[in-house]
């Protein structure tokens, strides 16, 4: 069973196959969703400082029933945080949210403000500075796994450059008709873990024509297609879900995609529109890069 299955991170630490996004997920609700998916066999819970729901994912945490130990909880420190000081502020300030006196993983939610998403200023000294912080957080043992999220091979390659501790992990937007492979591959090559979140485009797979087609021929839901592919990239899996129903059957994904198919789903024409979602992220109103 996929819930089971872990990758092993550059410093030894397991990391859950497929776990919990809660992007979306009203802080009222959060822990109840937590709760659910802990009760299916999840243990890997994601959410972030600017999802304004990190106490309702603590709780969930903290009320499930299962031993802490056994748990994978990350967060993410907000994008406009670009000084050693605010940054280290905020890991604590999430701790003390989420009622938990460690952070399973803690990364930097995107490498520029969201309202600078993309543009000219890379933010590259700023995102050292970040850096550092995560990288005192981890040697006081408040966060076991240091990352990013969104950052380009470049962004990347800003850091490797100084750090004392590799980036683990790097968490970026890949489904069907968004896979960066060049990144992808650079991520591997310096044994860096990717997540994928919104693995299944932000619900936009669900109405696409040729992904529901490939579905239908291995006899599985278009969001089981686009997990199943994420997973076969090597990547960790976080659909986004507060339904039972949608976190029992996002688990159930033990078949394999044909080598042959999984290139024709590398290859497929790039979903151009999120609907409601076109914002990259909603948090600036800035349109997807």
């Amino acid at each position: 069973m996929i819930l089971n299955e872990t990758y092993p991170l550059a410093n030894g630490v397991q990391v859950p196959k497929l776990g919990l996004g809660t992007w979306f997920i009203d802080d009222a609700e959060a822990a109840e969703a937590v709760r659910e998916a802990v009760k299916r066999g999840y243990r890997l819970i994601d959410t972030a400082q600017a999802y304004g729901n990190e106490r309702g994912v603590g709780e969930g945490v903290r009320t499930c029933g299962v031993r802490r130990e056994e748990l994978f909880v990350a967060s993410k420190i907000a994008a406009e945080l670009k000084t050693y000081e605010d940054a280290a502020k905020s890991i604590d300030e999430t701790l003390e949210r989420m009622g938990l006196g460690y952070l399973d993983q803690m990364i930097i939610h995107s490498p520029q403000p969201w309202s600078e998403f993309r543009v000219e200023k890379r933010y590259f000294e700023e995102n050292k500075e970040v850096w550092r912080a995560l990288e005192d957080a981890r040697a006081a043992g408040k966060v076991k796994v240091i990352g990013v999220s969104n950052f380009l091979q470049d962004d990347l390659e800003n850091l490797l450059s100084s750090c004392r501790v590799m980036p683990m992990v790097n968490q970026i937007l890949l489904h069907i008709t968004n896979t960066d492979s060049a990144l992808v591959d650079f991520c591997k090559a310096q044994g860096i873990q990717v997540e994928a979140y919104s693995p299944i485009a932000h619900g936009e797979a669900l109405k696409n024509p040729a992904i529901v087609k490939m579905a239908e021929k291995y006899g599985v839901s278009a969001a089981q297609l686009c997990i199943r592919y994420v997973l076969q990239l090597g990547a960790v899996a976080l659909p986004k879900t507060a339904d039972p129903a949608h976190m029992e059957s996002n688990a159930d994904v033990d078949f394999a995609i044909s080598e042959e198919d999984m290139e024709t789903l590398k290859n497929m024409e790039r979903i151009a529109n999120y609907g409601e979602f076109s914002a990259f992220p909603v948090f600036s109103g800035k349109p997807l890069a």
